[in-house]
């Protein structure tokens, strides 16, 4: 588990309605100290006596407050399940139960380089934070928000304002470029000498980055998306199939491993199945 992770009860400061998300605001003290982009939370949901016994996991849009010693966190939640919902439903002043920051986070060059973000829906959340890293280590970024309608796309106007170039991608082309996100991205790397690209989202639109990246000879550190049942590594729900730097492909938790991983590493087309060959399988 990440080494700076603590359960604290977290006050609600703000939720407000953006889109089809809510944004939430939660004051959580010291803990947004060791916040880093790519990491993540895990909720409890449901209140006292839910049947939802099993925390939820949230990654973490931006940690802020960090000068003044307050602390928040920030998350982009979209209300689609019970715990979600519930989740949103939260008001000002309501106590959440949180586990954080989990997970790894995504490296930082140590000299300026031209990044691409990619993100699809509510996952393009933990880029936005990413970015403001970046820029101030003097690095060109350039970003791709996709979703399957323009009701999708989160916090446009603040992408266009926290990056060198913003482009939209809709499926049914209510805004921006008709397509998917892997449609505009070759063009991308070509026209702005990509370096590294980032990318969250649905785990189909990370391989088909995957692919255009290795194609590309481009790095590609992207947040994977597995269910996460506890999120500090105990259950073994979130294991996906990851080639380690020896050759070797293992069953890897998503949430202690990762979920920034090297995205040429992941076995993307193991359908779920142990691939022949990785370490312990009979």
């Amino acid at each position: 588990m990440n080494k700076f992770a603590e359960q604290v009860v977290a006050e609600v400061v703000s939720n407000k309605r953006v889109g089809a998300y809510h944004h939430m605001v939660l004051s959580v003290g010291d803990l947004a100290n060791h916040a880093k982009p790519g990491n993540f939370v895990a909720i409890s949901v449901g209140g006292a006596g839910s049947s939802m016994v099993l925390r939820r996991a949230f990654a973490i849009y931006r940690a802020t407050g960090r000068e003044s010693g307050v602390g928040y966190i920030e998350l982009v939640v979209a209300p689609h399940g019970q715990g979600s919902t519930w989740l949103t439903s939260r008001s000002a002043g309501d106590g959440v139960d949180l586990v954080g920051p989990l997970g790894t986070a995504f490296g930082i060059p140590t000299q300026p380089v031209r990044a691409l973000l990619v993100g699809g829906g509510y996952g393009s959340a933990p880029l936005f934070g990413l970015s403001e890293v970046l820029k101030s280590r003097g690095c060109r970024v350039d970003m791709v928000l996709g979703a399957s309608s323009a009701m999708k796309i989160y916090a446009p106007l603040e992408g266009k304002r926290s990056v060198n170039s913003l482009t939209i991608t809709t499926d049914d082309g209510s805004t921006g470029i008709p397509g998917k996100v892997s449609d505009v991205i070759p063009e991308l790397i070509e026209n702005n000498q990509i370096d590294i690209i980032y990318s969250c989202g649905p785990m189909g639109m990370l391989e088909a980055i995957t692919k255009i990246a290795v194609e590309k000879d481009v790095m590609h550190q992207c947040a994977i998306e597995e269910s996460m049942a506890c999120g500090i590594g105990i259950c073994m729900t979130c294991v996906l199939p990851i080639k380690g730097e020896d050759g070797v492909i293992r069953m890897l938790r998503s949430c202690i491993d990762g979920p920034v991983v090297n995205g040429e590493n992941v076995i993307w087309d193991s359908n779920r199945e142990i691939p022949e060959g990785t370490w312990g399988a009979l």
